[in-house]
């Protein structure tokens, strides 16, 4: 029982020292699967598409010009998405999620009731100005930053 208290200090010292000189990696990226919300062809692996390439027009009966714009793979905490928003004149009148890839069952899962609830504010917004989705904070940034550029890019507000 004399030694005990050397036992004490010298393992105290040995897990001092451990836990000082513990260093973590940067956590590796596995490759994401892709896997679409709504609409098809998501690009695989956050292939970029050029610009002019993501911008289309088309015509309506009345006059006014319908327009849709991809914007860019937005990178989030557990995955990346795009966003495509279609507007008529000024006005937003679709906005889908053709590529979303996360790392995880759970990230998919909670993006996947995440998304709905953002197109429908930014649909009552007619903007990317939206509310995070509680829960899905990383999601709901990613999803208005993504709309933003499309808009950008469409010159819409």
């Amino acid at each position: 029982m004399k030694g005990a208290p050397w036992l004490v200090l010298a393992g105290t010292v040995a897990g001092l020292v451990g836990v000082l000189s513990f260093h973590t990696r940067p956590a590796q990226q596995a490759p994401l699967p892709a896997s679409g919300v709504q609409g098809a062809g998501g690009r695989p692996g956050g292939a970029q598409t050029s610009p002019s390439a993501r911008v289309t027009a088309g015509a309506r009966n009345d006059g006014g010009s319908v327009r849709s714009a991809l914007g860019p793979d937005v990178q989030f905490g557990y995955g990346v998405l795009d966003v495509k928003v279609t507007v008529s004149g000024t006005r937003i009148t679709d906005i889908s999620v053709p590529s979303l890839q996360t790392a995880e069952p759970t990230s998919q899962q909670l993006s996947e009731q995440a998304i709905p609830l953002l197109r429908s504010e930014a649909l009552s917004a007619q903007g990317a100005s939206i509310d995070a989705v509680s829960g899905a904070t990383y999601t709901s940034a990613a999803y208005a930053r993504s709309l933003q550029a499309a808009l950008d890019r469409l010159h819409v507000k």
